[in-house]
């Protein structure tokens, strides 16, 4: 059985998730009120730049803090005893499923259709590629394929490999400025790596796809994509607005979607796009200021989000400020000789500071735990369990402050069963209660 259970995995999720939700929420709806103002000050690249915000806030939510200085503190007290014969204790309860697997596991299944839909259509449309053959350009860095249809392309596609894919009517539909532009607009997004963009907004969608802002998210940044691109292109060309929206006009609606890779046609909005040529494009300066801003404000956001993630003073339950806790840790280990089953009980009490690391021992039984305090009012307790100097088990808990956890299992070599039980407490009512360090029995 693996030390990290599907029910451990689910408590961690559960934890972790919402703070991950409310970070992703707080950051698109930062983008959606920026992204036109910024667009206007700025130009439509710093615009687009925006759109690392989300990612950003994500990873600062999960990011771990610094915790306390960690040592070992002795136990306070802690019996051992040996039996022979006794069965194993502590049976789950039958038919018994945790909320939070099922929540999980219904998670995981949404992110994978969501995953396996994407990859159908994009080889849905590198099916439309085969027999495409490859043209001779030599202002592009990229291979430039002309498709057997006119359905397909003008389009950049793919991540690591991209391609630049044109119509099979190329040449008679676009005179020969509009060829430039268009062969230079999908060169543009090739080096400005907006396959990768779009893989990686397919797999945000995957961890997000229950949230309503995640999709709308994508249909944006694809939008924002194409104007910075644009915006690009119009720096170097900017004296061919009207034959660049000439391309855009005689372009054919996209007849395939295209997940990973850009696809200029007018499945994006054609009127912002073409009003945009209208406006005077931003000099170098508020180009510059623009980048600075979204810097600055990328680690602000980046900042905060990784602030209010972490466990608050004077909250309740398991994450409100203590000094210290204690653990009630009662674990079972047991082997069976054929003859009869061996097995030996060890209940012991430590108190922790949160985020220390605690160690008892009693002859050949090792016993070490830490508590983490959650976001959720919950406590996070990492247990190893060691006896003859073999390692027997190293889980991790979940509880709330008086709630017992209990996990059970098989050592890494299938040798010997055990069963751990551990409940948290605030403070250490143990340390008065117990002068004395223990007592050892055998039965």
């Amino acid at each position: 059985m693996s030390d990290l259970s599907i029910g451990s995995l689910a408590s961690i999720w559960a934890s972790r998730g919402w703070l991950a939700l409310l970070a992703v929420t707080v950051a698109i709806l930062l983008v959606a009120v920026l992204r036109k103002p910024c667009r206007h000050w700025f130009g439509a690249e710093r615009a687009f730049q925006l759109w690392l915000l989300p990612p950003l806030a994500l990873l600062a939510s999960q990011w771990p803090h610094a915790a306390a200085l960690r040592a070992p503190l002795p136990p306070i007290f802690y019996t051992i005893t040996s039996v022979v014969g006794s069965p194993a204790s502590h049976p789950a309860p039958a038919g018994a499923i945790d909320w939070r697997i099922i929540a999980l596991l219904s998670w995981l299944a949404g992110g994978l259709i969501v995953l396996t839909m994407a990859v159908v259509a994009q080889r849905r449309y590198r099916r439309r590629l085969q027999g495409a053959v490859p043209l001779e350009s030599g202002t592009s860095r990229w291979p430039v394929l002309r498709a057997k249809g006119n359905d397909v392309g003008p389009a950049m596609v793919g991540a690591w490999r991209s391609r630049i894919v044109l119509p099979a009517d190329f040449v008679e539909r676009y005179d020969a400025t509009e060829q430039t532009l268009i062969l230079a607009h999908e060169a543009a997004h090739a080096r400005r790596g907006d396959g990768w963009w779009s893989l990686q907004a397919h797999v945000f969608v995957a961890l997000f796809w229950c949230h309503p802002l995640a999709w709308w998210a994508l249909a944006a940044l694809r939008q924002d994509q194409e104007l910075a691109c644009d915006a690009a292109v119009l720096r170097e060309h900017g004296g061919q607005r009207r034959s660049y929206a000439n391309a855009m006009l005689k372009t054919l609606p996209a007849a395939f979607v295209l997940p990973v890779g850009c696809a200029w046609s007018p499945r994006h909005p054609l009127a912002e796009r073409i009003a945009m040529l209208k406006l005077p494009a931003p000099g170098r300066l508020r180009r510059h200021a623009g980048m600075f801003a979204v810097s600055i404000l990328m680690v602000a956001v980046a900042g905060w989000v990784h602030a209010v993630s972490a466990p608050m003073e004077g909250s309740s339950g398991a994450s409100k400020a203590t000094s210290e806790y204690q653990l009630t840790i009662k674990a079972e280990q047991g082997t069976d000789d054929g003859h009869a089953r061996h097995a030996e009980r060890v209940a012991l009490a430590l108190c922790l500071a949160p985020g220390e690391t605690g160690t008892a021992t009693l002859g050949d039984w090792r016993i070490d735990a830490e508590t983490v305090p959650q976001a959720d009012e919950r406590l996070r307790i990492d247990v190893t369990m060691t006896v003859a100097g073999k390692l027997i088990a190293k889980r991790q808990l979940a509880a709330s402050l008086g709630e017992q956890a209990h996990v059970d299992g098989r050592s890494s070599d299938e040798t010997r069963d055990y069963a751990i039980d551990v409940t948290p407490l605030s403070g250490c009512p143990a340390r008065n209660a117990m002068a004395e360090q223990g007592s050892h029995e055998q039965g």
